[in-house]
């Protein structure tokens, strides 16, 4: 199924479109996923006031120079934003290397209310600065190059240019320490969606289960540790719609790992709630100035309800120098992003009802 152009929104469970549709599947699948584990280890800490276990996970946080060299920036001028790349390094589908497979930003207002996470396409057509070493003279390329030619601090200045939003924070995780997460949690519960008219869905990786022949699932709703639930929500040449069913499978593990997260049994027990910390802190790095403290403060009220997906509009598809890219929906972009310069993401949401999407609509994404 080819690339569709989308203004969508997702608030809480459902998803938007409008007359567009969200695209690419594959970046918004992950984002919700990266983005979410990593506001619930926030809202967790925040809601059950560990902070002094919370500061010595600050400390122990890896870290990165992701702002190093970058000049000319925009100001900040109210609320949080959080750039959040992701990577599915080991990934039998991945061949990108050093590329991002995952570029969101997430945008809490100054008021706490709520939060926006901005999927920006891996092949969003940009113009990157040039890099330091000159072997990247500076022109358009598809966004996910920035991270190729210039690390973070590249991928930093090119969204800031784009955008025209200051940047307070970076956070970087890789898709395959999910897994990790998962067992920490204990297992998730799934629903386990084969191909249509299918009972049962067979792996198309490497992964072997433990007599030796490939990974099976049956149809139906089933407990899975991490390895099995990551190789799950990887599937797409199965079915029809490809990258749009293993997107709606990625949604349904987060969904299934925040209800297990926020659940009773993890935050009542101390072993369980110091594994699923430990496990999502291990899985991400930070920028040097991030404060866990500070961030779980702003964010300790949210919930999974309170969190909106989106992605940055943009009109679909085209051949740009010979590559397929998306082209930037430029009106309706730059006043999304205008709105978050501003701090008035919940009027812009509010007078564009055209892009959103509710529970009772008439189609899902890839239907």
């Amino acid at each position: 199924m080819p690339p569709r152009s989308g203004n969508g929104v997702r608030s809480g469970n459902t998803y938007g479109g409008g007359g567009r549709r969200p695209t690419p599947p594959r970046d918004r699948g992950r984002l919700a996923v990266i983005t979410c584990l990593v506001v619930s280890l926030i809202a967790t800490l925040g809601g059950i006031g560990v902070w002094s276990y919370a500061m010595s996970l600050n400390d122990d946080l890896n870290r990165m120079d992701a702002f190093q060299g970058v000049t000319d920036r925009p100001d900040n001028v109210g609320g949080l934003n959080i750039l959040v790349l992701g990577s599915d390094s080991r990934n039998p589908d991945s061949t990108e290397g050093s590329r991002a497979d995952t570029i969101i930003m997430a945008h809490i207002p100054e008021n706490g209310k709520g939060a926006y996470l901005i999927s920006l396409p891996r092949d969003l057509w940009v113009d990157i600065p040039a890099n330091e070493d000159g072997s990247w003279g500076g022109g358009m390329s598809k966004l996910n190059a920035a991270p190729a030619y210039g690390g973070n601090p590249l991928t930093v200045q090119t969204i800031e240019g784009f955008t025209g939003v200051h940047l307070d924070h970076v956070l970087e995780i890789d898709f395959e320490g999910l897994k990790d997460v998962v067992d920490a949690l204990g297992g998730v519960t799934m629903d386990v969606q084969p191909a249509e008219g299918a009972q049962e869905l067979t792996s198309i990786h490497t992964y072997k289960s433990q007599d030796g022949t490939p990974r099976t699932w049956q149809a139906g709703k089933q407990e899975l540790d991490g390895e099995s639930a990551l190789d799950y929500v990887r599937q797409r040449k199965q079915f029809a719609d490809g990258d749009f069913a293993r997107m709606n499978h990625q949604q349904d593990l987060l969904m299934a790992m925040m209800d297990k997260a926020t659940s009773a049994g993890i935050v009542s027990s101390p072993p369980a709630l110091k594994s699923f910390l430990q496990s999502v802190t291990a899985a991400v790095k930070v920028d040097k100035n991030f404060d866990l403290i500070n961030t779980a403060m702003s964010m300790s009220h949210l919930r999974s309800d309170d969190l909106v997906f989106m992605t940055s509009p943009n009109d679909g598809s085209a051949q740009m120098a010979g590559q397929s890219v998306v082209v930037s929906n430029k009106e309706l972009a730059g006043s999304m992003y205008e709105a978050i310069q501003n701090d008035e993401m919940t009027k812009w949401v509010e007078n564009n009802p055209d892009a959103v999407k509710t529970d009772d609509s008439e189609n899902k994404d890839g239907e």
